[in-house]
């Protein structure tokens, strides 16, 4: 049979009708939908279901500064149509109120309510915000102190207390690489397996945190949804990575776990950062060093996969960096621009790389005990997970305020 003749411009241009043709079946989905949207918009299908109620209202309370000047609070609208604060009420009193930008705010908008409330020191004061509806948005500080403010005496105070919640304990942590460069076969596996057993800690740690903070942000950033999807392309993103050239090991293995240590130890610094800010916290003496003994695991954690390995001395500077440095970063931003959905997604991306880590660490145990892997269940292994997660949930008591 004769092939059909072909066209000159088919012949001038080879190639060009397929792609032409799957640029329209691109284009033309585009076009119906945005005719639906514009038949939805003119015909205003859902008008026959207003039966008189009020539009449902959302405020989130994103931040609240203490000043000389009185009080600030940055709130976050999540209503399903644009909202209007009419009232500020502190501690049952009405007060006149600045709103910055003023008037409606619309779904995801967010402003400044400024009130010249003379707070106390060391008291607990409740706001309240009522809008045009009716609808009230209460908030409560437990214990009102000045909010901190960006001067280098107080961010030299704050890194210097980052330094040992963070970077000392995982110095201090790899110190032992030396001692535990003998460890035998059983002791490599028991300290993996510790390795294993910190990072599960500290990933439940994590999205626990992370749904704690999810639940207080505005509805619009679906505080849920967005910790599990936030975890998950995390891990994904991580894993790609670090599997591009073939599983990690040794040094780059060491080097995932000191960035999933210093996501989490990010979050941590949030955490205690926003707690001074609030007036929630007064980490004593007792607490600093609560904290420090909690996090001296993690040191040995990065140590565990480069023991059979010769390390240069500022390699050990860098994975401790890594790992540490994060809090103190966490504690300026977490006093000073503290907000619960962005700090409930750094410990959402932080527990997604601690799982990669923890997947790295068992696979590279498997391979170490052959294809079977029935090591992987003995003794050493078991009490080192035990080990791990329970020194980590213990010293952990000493820090949970």
């Amino acid at each position: 049979m004769r092939d059909a003749p072909i066209s000159e411009t088919e012949a001038e241009l080879p190639g060009t009708t397929a792609p032409r043709r799957a640029l329209w079946w691109i284009i033309l989905p585009l076009l119906a939908f945005a005719v639906a949207i514009a038949v939805l918009v003119s015909t205003n299908p859902l008008a026959r279901f207003n039966n008189g109620t009020p539009p449902v209202e959302d405020i989130a309370f994103e931040r609240v500064i203490l000043g000389s000047d009185g009080i600030r609070v940055l709130v976050r609208a999540g209503g399903s149509e644009p909202m209007t604060i009419a009232q500020v009420q502190v501690d049952d009193a009405y007060w006149q109120f600045t709103q910055d930008p003023p008037g409606p705010l619309a779904r995801g908008a967010s402003a400044w309510i400024q009130v010249p409330f003379p707070w106390v020191l060391g008291e607990a004061h409740a706001i309240n915000l009522v809008t045009n509806t009716g609808a009230t948005f209460a908030h409560d500080i437990p214990v009102a102190v000045a909010t901190p403010v960006a001067t280098s005496s107080s961010l030299l105070s704050q890194a210097i207390l980052g330094i040992f919640v963070g970077i000392v304990p995982v110095a201090i942590g790899l110190m032992f690489y030396p001692a535990l460069r003998g460890v035998g076969r059983n002791g490599m596996n028991f300290l993996l397996a510790v390795t294993v057993g910190l990072l599960a800690f500290l990933m439940v740690d994590a999205i626990g945190d992370a749904f704690e903070l999810a639940a207080e942000s505005a509805a619009v950033f679906q505080g849920n949804a967005m910790v599990v999807l936030a975890a998950a392309a995390s891990f994904l993103i991580l894993m790609g990575i670090g599997r591009r050239n073939g599983a990690p090991k040794g040094l780059a293995l060491a080097t995932y776990i000191a960035i999933g240590i210093g996501l989490h130890n990010f979050g941590e610094g949030l955490a205690i950062g926003a707690a001074f800010a609030a007036g929630a916290a007064g980490l004593g003496t007792f607490l600093v060093i609560g904290f420090t003994l909690h996090n001296v695991t993690e040191g040995i954690g990065i140590a565990a996969p480069i023991l059979r390995e010769r390390i240069a001395l500022w390699t050990f500077a860098w994975l401790t960096l890594l790992a540490g440095g994060p809090a103190v970063l966490g504690l300026w931003i977490g006093s000073l621009a503290f907000a619960p959905q962005w700090s409930a997604l750094a410990l959402a991306i932080g527990a997604g790389a601690i799982l990669q880590v923890i997947v790295e660490v068992t696979a590279m145990m498997r391979r170490r005990e052959g294809p079977d892997g029935n090591r992987l269940f003995s003794p050493a292994v078991m009490s080192g997970l035990a080990a791990g997660a329970g020194f980590m949930y213990l010293t952990a008591m000493l820090v949970k305020i």
